[in-house]
């Protein structure tokens, strides 16, 4: 379950639930994504919304009726809300009651006292400004953040800085969430974003646990918030991955979290969330594994009421479907996770398999044997000269080669360009300077060390660890350097995340039932995370049960996407549309 749906239900609708009373329910852009992340139509018809409206629309009045308003605290859609009780005899509803995602600048709060306070039955700020996308990740859903944060436009200045706030405010609606106050640390390198972000942050975490009457939490909990820019770890955004769920948004046209696919001659959708026991069961396996579990899990369901024998048929599968309305969700769900399975080989066999074997043997500096890589360029040179892998992936595996020697000659980037005819592509290997990460010239600093994990079983086209998982575990076990990850607060909570207890403080009976309000690792990325990121954060947890592992950035990457946004950062863009004081 998504975290932050039982702060909804209770500051929303129980807050204006009357026995028998329906109510219409207004969202914006921000909020539609945020219900939409945690509750289901059935849901808001179970709390008396009986429809649901876009904000921003011209709808007809229904005056007979209460409206339940749960939106950003914007120009846009506080606007929106005061034309719809412009005057007594225009208004559209009979009354309104407001929830804000986050804090409500006074600008804005007066505007709506001095135009219809009459007309207002609640007005709160429930402080929940993210979107819970799983159990352990959420987002801050500003994708254009990206632009604004690495982009060095001059002209971008105020934007960058309205950006920084308005992260900060969102980030400290995810510790109240979680009910935590956290001591914050930043990486202190390639750039200083995390610097200024970390340092809004907890100024903001201060205020906010100051003026809240309601929180217990007065000092800081046994929790850490880690913030951190996007250029720490370059190779683990462009790598094929081989797990499920990163795999299948690297290579399937998945939009809105919605699968395309075929079945019995009928184009169908699927959505992959939360909800899904088998997605979330399976999701972080290798694709090989999954393939093998599949057809034993159908096998297993026709198996309970022996309806077929040996193999199954799609046909017997269809009888069994109308026999035992009770197995026919089940089984829907393994069709659909099946077809995604095959789809995703259907891509990966013909050409992706190639090139995996190349790209982890440049991220990591070391073939499968463990013998060191002598030359990368000859490497490299078998993908570039191939003619059926496309410009994206050439400049993908460029990318790896520029990233393992830390660094080229422009002499040598140029010649690359010019023999895989990428000019108007450029852009996409050479802006990765923007995040701090050496292009051109070669850099001269030492890579930081990686954890030994030779030992670790793994399959040989996914040898490579994203190095979150590294930052995680150290952080876990007290490990991070303070010159490198230094903290905001001048006396940071004892961090105790991986339950050792510090000779200060009485050890506690159980820590793992403790767990829940023990400690927890935060963690903020500044221009998007990776799915596999996302997999280390349920790996990490499952392996230091004392510790609960979450993480969340200003969007979620995928290879190709990421491109894209690299190649804009030396364009202009249009201003921002979100920014709450305008």
């Amino acid at each position: 379950m998504v975290f932050g749906v039982h702060e909804i239900k209770a500051t929303v609708f129980d807050d204006c639930k009357k026995e028998g009373e329906w109510k219409i329910m207004l969202l914006d852009e921000f909020t539609t994504k945020l219900l939409a992340s945690c509750c289901k139509m059935t849901d808001l018809l179970a709390e008396g919304i009986t429809v649901v409206e876009n904000i921003y629309k011209n709808r007809e009045p229904v005056r007979q009726m209460k409206a339940l308003y749960f939106i950003s605290p914007t120009s846009k859609s506080v606007d929106c809300f005061l034309r719809d009780f412009a005057s007594k005899s225009e208004n559209k509803y009979k009354a309104a009651y407001i929830y804000f995602t986050d804090f409500c600048p006074d600008s804005l709060f007066n505007k709506i006292k001095a135009s219809c306070s009459k007309s207002i039955r609640r007005c709160k700020e429930i402080n929940i400004a993210f979107i819970p996308l799983e159990s352990q990740v959420y987002t801050l859903d500003v994708p254009d953040a990206f632009y604004y944060c690495y982009s060095l436009d001059p002209n971008n200045a105020n934007e960058k800085d309205a950006v920084m706030e308005m992260m900060a405010e969102q980030i400290v609606t995810v510790c109240a969430t979680l009910d935590e106050n956290p001591g914050v640390r930043y990486k202190s390198k390639p750039l200083d974003n995390a610097n200024k972000l970390a340092q809004l942050v907890e100024k903001k975490l201060e205020d906010y646990y100051k003026i809240d009457e309601k929180s217990q939490i007065k000092g800081k909990t046994h929790s850490q918030l880690l913030i951190i820019d996007r250029g720490f770890d370059p190779v683990s955004t462009v790598l094929h991955e081989l797990t499920f769920q990163a795999m299948a948004y690297d290579l399937l046209p998945i939009e809105n979290d919605t699968y395309k696919y075929k079945t019995d001659g009928k184009e169908k959708e699927a959505v992959l969330e939360e909800d899904d026991d088998l997605w979330v069961r399976i999701r972080h396996r290798h694709i090989a594994v999954v393939l093998e579990e599949i057809p034993k899990l159908m096998k297993e369901i026709s198996s309970t009421k022996k309806a077929t024998e040996g193999k199954i048929s799609l046909s017997a599968l269809a009888q069994l479907m109308k026999k035992m309305p009770h197995f026919r969700k089940q089984i829907t769900k393994q069709v659909v996770h099946l077809n995604l399975a095959e789809d995703c080989m259907n891509k990966f066999k013909p050409n992706i398999e190639k090139l995996c074997k190349t790209e982890q043997d440049l991220a990591l500096g070391t073939d499968a044997e463990g013998q060191k890589v002598k030359d990368s360029m000859r490497v490299l040179l078998p993908v570039l000269l191939n003619k059926n892998h496309d410009n994206y992936d050439k400049i993908r595996a460029i990318l790896l080669y520029i990233f393992s020697i830390n660094g080229t000659t422009e002499e040598n980037l140029d010649r690359l360009v010019q023999n895989v005819k990428i000019e108007n592509e450029s852009d996409m290997i050479r802006n990765w300077s923007y995040l701090g990460v050496p292009i051109v010239p070669q850099s001269q600093q030492v890579r930081p060390s990686r954890k030994d994990r030779s030992t670790e079983e793994t399959f040989q086209l996914s040898r490579w660890t994203p190095f979150i998982k590294d930052i995680m575990e150290d952080a876990i076990d007290n490990r991070l350097d303070s010159k490198e990850w230094p903290y905001c607060s001048q006396c940071p909570a004892v961090w105790n995340g991986s339950g050792a207890v510090s000779a200060r403080q009485k050890p506690r009976a159980n820590y793992l039932e403790d767990r829940k309000s023990g400690s927890k690792l935060i963690i903020f990325v500044i221009g998007g995370i990776t799915y596999s990121e996302m997999r280390c954060a349920y790996e990490v947890s499952q392996a230091h049960k004392s510790c609960e592992v979450i993480i969340g950035s200003t969007h979620i990457l995928t290879p190709k996407k990421l491109l894209d946004d690299i190649k804009m950062l030396n364009k202009s863009k249009d201003k921002l549309s979100f920014i709450k004081h305008e």
